[in-house]
């Protein structure tokens, strides 16, 4: 579905990524992984029209989208969740969520898909009528991802959904994306905790220094002597 090929950005002076490639297949989680300041942030703002590409292609259904306007981007149901939640703090929960059904598509469908989130998310449910600056951070994720879901996008991209969580909330935002998943979203996620990401998905690249340097299935990623030695203290 998703293809990024040898692409180059640059923070004016600065090159961020250099040469960065992935893929990412209808139906399948991707974990896109590495140590802080690796590029992995840069390369969803990238895939998603908030920076631009010096060089090379960003392909969606083999159709290049890089350099498009971010809404466009949006259009075509590539959905981008920012680390830091990115909620509108003084609206309501629910009217985060309705602002999510952004394109003409997703309005068609805006009640449902509400009835879809809170039955993901039934916690936000009970505080839609609560100022969303005022939910916990656990809460304040739940419901930048349940946006997410309300553009009814085609790919999901999430990054850092775990970050300034309690160990318990971790396991239950990883066990809600894997019910993402299981529903037949495609999902694009940057993480830090490399060992549950690799055992939810089905493909991994890892990113250090802005350069691609591993890419596989998850499983075999996770055996692999350099994964383990850097990112798993094996």
């Amino acid at each position: 579905m998703l293809r990024v090929e040898n692409v180059s950005v640059y923070y004016r002076d600065v090159q961020a990524l250099r040469d960065v490639s992935l893929g990412v297949l209808d139906g399948k989680v991707v974990g896109l992984l590495g140590p802080n300041a690796a590029g992995k942030s840069t390369t969803l703002r990238a895939i998603s029209g908030m920076i631009k590409v010096r060089s090379g292609n960003i392909l969606l259904d083999d159709r290049p989208i890089h350099n498009q306007p971010a809404y466009q981007i949006v259009e075509k149901g590539v959905i981008h969740i920012p680390e830091g939640r990115g909620l509108f703090s003084t609206l309501t929960v629910q009217e985060n969520l309705e602002l999510g059904a952004y394109t003409a598509q997703a309005r068609k469908s805006l009640r449902d898909s509400l009835g879809k989130a809170f039955s993901l998310f039934p916690r936000l449910e009970e505080r839609r009528q609560q100022m969303a600056g005022s939910l916990s951070g656990g809460e304040q994720q739940m419901c930048a991802i349940a946006r997410g879901l309300m553009a009814k996008p085609r790919i999901l991209m999430i990054d850092e959904m775990s970050l300034g969580l309690a160990p318990r909330l971790v396991q239950s935002m990883f066990e809600i994306v894997r019910q993402i998943a299981q529903s037949g979203f495609t999902v694009l996620l940057v993480e830090q905790q490399i060992h549950r990401t690799l055992r939810l998905a089905d493909s991994a690249f890892i990113l250090e220094n802005g350069r691609t340097v591993l890419c596989g299935k998850a499983s075999e990623l996770i055996d692999h002597e350099h994964v383990k030695r850097v990112y798993l203290g094996m």
